[in-house]
Formats: structure tokens, C-alpha cells, sequence
């Protein structure tokens, strides 16, 4: 039987020259973002392990554009791992995760974030929720 992207472990990779799936260690912070994101807490009140605060800026334009956006976010399947991707930015690893909604499955919204190495592993800073 044939291992889906979702089984296998991903590792984590300082690759300048190419995109690569989302690490599986990444995987549960960013499925707690977009889970506080689906119940509609931009600001991310309950502080979750490894993310950085949001400004209210920041959580404001997130929530404009799903609201503008016109479809109810779900929470992320396994698929998001299959179109997920990440890069080395020299000091910093860019994220892209595939948002999902009720009405058309994968979405064109995606989630940006920043991951950067710290003390305790790894420390996500969320850029943008948006169409790119």
C-alpha cells in the first residue's frame, strides 16, 4: 500500500532552491491557527505553544479578507499537506497553507506565515491570511 504525503514524515530542510512540503513537526501549530482562525479568533487569544502574538492590525486585515472572501473556512484536512509548501529564506523558512472552505473544498486563500528556529524548536509568526 502506497504512503500518502500525509504518512510520511517530512523533515525540516534549509533549501534556498526549492519549495518542499510543510514539515510534519510544523503541521499541529498550524492546524491550531487555522482552527482559532475557523471559530473566527483572528487575534488568536489563546495563546498557542510556538506562535507568535498578532497585531490588531495584522488581525484585522485577516479578518477582512475572509470576510471578503465570502466562504466559511474549515478546519484543515489531510489533503493541505499534499499543496502546502514552505522555503529557506536565509534566516527564515516562508510558509504557504492551503485554506479550506465548507463550499469549495480547497480554497484560493492561503494562510503566510514566517518560521524561524528557537530555543524551544520553532517559533511561527503569521504574515497574512489572503488570495495571493
Amino acid at each position: 500500500m502506497e504512503a500518502t504525503m500525509a504518512e510520511i514524515e517530512v523533515v525540516v530542510e534549509k533549501d534556498e532552491e526549492n519549495e518542499r512540503p510543510v514539515p510534519t513537526v510544523w503541521r499541529p501549530m498550524f492546524s491550531s491557527i487555522v482552527d482559532a482562525l475557523v471559530k473566527k479568533d483572528y487575534s488568536l487569544s489563546y495563546k498557542i505553544t510556538g506562535i507568535s502574538s498578532i497585531s490588531n492590525e495584522t488581525a484585522k486585515y485577516i479578518k477582512e479578507n475572509i470576510e471578503d472572501y465570502g466562504e466559511e473556512l474549515i478546519q484543515l484536512p489531510k489533503e493541505t499537506w499534499k499543496s502546502s509548501v514552505y522555503i529557506w529564506m536565509g534566516n527564515h523558512w516562508d510558509v504557504l497553507i492551503d485554506l479550506w472552505t465548507a463550499g469549495e473544498g480547497r480554497s484560493d486563500l492561503v494562510l503566510r506565515a514566517r518560521v524561524s528556529e528557537s530555543e524551544n524548536g520553532y517559533t511561527i509568526d503569521i504574515v497574512m491570511v489572503y488570495v495571493p
